[in-house]
């Protein structure tokens, strides 16, 4: 491969392109647990979709590597670029470019982050209800991952709230998908084909997003259990009650009892209480008035009380907003006390018992452990698997992937597989599907630049 410096530069511009040793650290990995950070051979910050277009078509006439990165907070690996490759950053491609409160819809571009959205829809009274737990990650890394987070309860998934794309093709095509409309039936649907493609397909330019109401009142109930087979019973039963929770989230105890030191919570619950129960149920609700939330979070009080928790607490604002920003940065928590690799596999709900109790047994034959949380209303588990032995660990991981797909479910629920669990995805995923999946690939990309390596490994 010869030097494509002075080709990507002449593209992007001399101070929007960087090579070797003048590339930052923080462009060599994003958050996986597990790789080594590795520099690519050159990083380009392109200002628009044409810019774009050009790069990924000198990559596919010189065989370079293509990986895009947003904000570098994904967990699989999938922005960890290749040495000899090219990185796309976008960095500077990070306008909102319109909030269309007619429509309900935003366009913007990948590199917005959802603080940065959130602070252009806010004085509409809307907001992108997609919260994978990281308030730093980029509008296209959600569209990367299909990310979800605690709200998908509720508001669903990235799939659910990408109405449309621009995006390049590596071939140089820029396509449009979708669009401020509700529904497509007109031809196959790109745009949820691009979507949860960790940058394997096409890089997304431009992103329309669907906007719902923000409401205003809110409370959160915390419910502990003795028993965790009672925390998933409560589940289903929570839903069919017309509550519609927007958080519905299962915490074990040790994962709570790091939260609550990490984080320097004050919950209110006795000591005696924290150190008898296996789990906790976490249940917030929101209305457009006081009134009809009170009355929600009454009943969800009862109903709680009468489906086996110990007490139900309702947490006063800050208490309730610590508790849920530091759910949501369980991750963190998890690096900092040594987890030597996480998990975010999803099982129908109602299968969520029988795999959390099989994981951790599996995890202690293994001479480890898994602890975690998760998001109870769609069956996703967020578990930290602490097994210090690397063959160990990996039979384990495999092993654990292995139930939850047996049990219906998937290796991945919201991170992707990016290159950290493409090994258990291609020995456990059905042939056929994988066979199917390289055919798409290679009609998207024939000269395969685009993040090889991830969903296919480096066969």
């Amino acid at each position: 491969m010869s030097d494509m410096t002075a080709v990507f530069s002449d593209i992007v511009g001399d101070n929007n392109l960087l090579s070797g040793d003048a590339i930052p650290e923080d462009y060599a990995h994003d958050e996986e647990l597990t790789a080594p950070p590795q520099k690519p051979a050159y990083l380009a910050k392109p200002a628009r979709a044409e810019e774009v277009a050009q790069l990924l078509v000198a990559a596919s006439d010189h065989g370079v590597p293509v990986t895009a990165r947003g904000s570098g907070c994904g967990l699989s690996g999938a922005a960890r670029p290749q040495p000899n490759g090219l990185l796309v950053s976008f960095d500077r491609m990070n306008a909102v470019l319109e909030v269309d409160t007619a429509n309900q819809v935003a366009v913007v571009q990948p590199g917005v982050t959802l603080t940065e959205l959130d602070a252009a829809t806010v004085d509409y009274g809307l907001g992108y209800m997609v919260h994978p737990g990281e308030a730093s990650s980029s509008v296209g890394g959600n569209v990367g991952t299909n990310a979800g987070g605690m709200r998908a309860v509720k508001y669903g998934i990235a799939r659910h709230n990408v109405l449309g794309l621009q995006a390049v093709l590596p071939t140089g095509e820029i396509i449009r998908t979708g669009g401020k409309i509700a529904k497509v039936s007109t031809g196959y649907d790109l745009t949820q084909l691009i979507v949860g493609s960790e940058g394997t397909l096409a890089l997304a330019t431009e992103v329309v997003v669907k906007l719902h109401p923000r409401l205003e009142h809110n409370a959160s109930v915390l419910a502990p259990f003795v028993d965790f087979d009672q925390v998933m019973a409560a589940v289903p039963k929570i839903l069919a009650s017309g509550l519609t929770p927007y958080i519905l989230e299962y915490i074990d105890n040790m994962t709570m009892a790091a939260l609550i030191s990490t984080q320097d919570l004050e919950l209110g619950i006795p000591d005696k209480i924290r150190d008898s129960c296996a789990a906790y149920l976490l249940v917030a609700l929101e209305s457009r008035t006081t009134d009809r939330l009170f009355e929600d979070v009454e009943t969800a009080g009862e109903m709680l009380s009468e489906l086996g928790a110990v007490d139900a607490y309702v947490l006063e604002g800050s208490a309730a907003r610590k508790l849920i920003e530091g759910r949501e940065r369980a991750f963190w928590a998890a690096k900092a006390l040594g987890a030597d690799d996480i998990i975010d596999t999803v099982v129908p709900r109602a299968s969520m018992p029988k795999f959390l109790s099989t994981a951790r047994g599996l995890a202690a034959a293994a001479g480890g452990g898994a602890v975690g949380c998760g998001h109870a209303g769609d069956g996703n588990v967020h578990m930290a698997i602490v097994c210090k032995d690397p063959d160990k660990k990996k039979q384990l991981m495999s092993d654990i992937f292995a139930l939850a797909m047996e049990l219906g479910g998937a290796i991945s629920g919201e991170h992707g597989v990016g290159r950290a669990k493409t090994p258990y995805f291609l020995e456990l995923e059905d042939p056929a599907k994988i066979a199917l999946m390289r055919r798409i690939k290679q009609s998207f990309d024939p000269a395969n630049i685009l993040n090889p390596g991830v969903v296919f490994g480096d066969a």
